[in-house]
């Protein structure tokens, strides 16, 4: 498994558009701070056969200290959630090529 970072999408971005590279960057840290943003105020973000993020609160909860067995409350948290859209499922499933640009219907 290869560890891709958000450089590495930015190249490979500008080299399919022929866009500047900090161009492509600033979209890309936009987009991600837009995401941010819209989950940070409880809400639900839905890209269409990709997936759904959206903040779930988990419930409080007692745990174990598997070392010393000691129990411990794990206090309520918020966590973002997301659900893998039909599109990136049967791509990950069937396998397909991940490098052909996804038609949308």
């Amino acid at each position: 498994m290869t560890t891709v970072t958000k450089k590495d999408l930015v190249d490979r971005i500008a080299d399919k558009t022929g866009q500047k590279r900090g161009d492509v960057k600033e979209a890309i840290q936009l987009f991600l701070d837009e995401v941010i943003g819209e989950l940070t105020n409880g809400n639900r973000l839905e890209f269409r056969d990709f997936g759904v993020f959206e903040v779930r609160e988990r419930a409080s909860r007692v745990a174990q200290n598997p070392k010393t067995l000691e129990q411990v409350v794990v206090p309520a948290r918020k966590a973002v959630r997301f659900k893998v859209g039909r599109l990136m499922r049967e791509r990950i499933v069937v396998g397909e090529s991940h490098s052909e640009p996804v038609a949308t219907r």
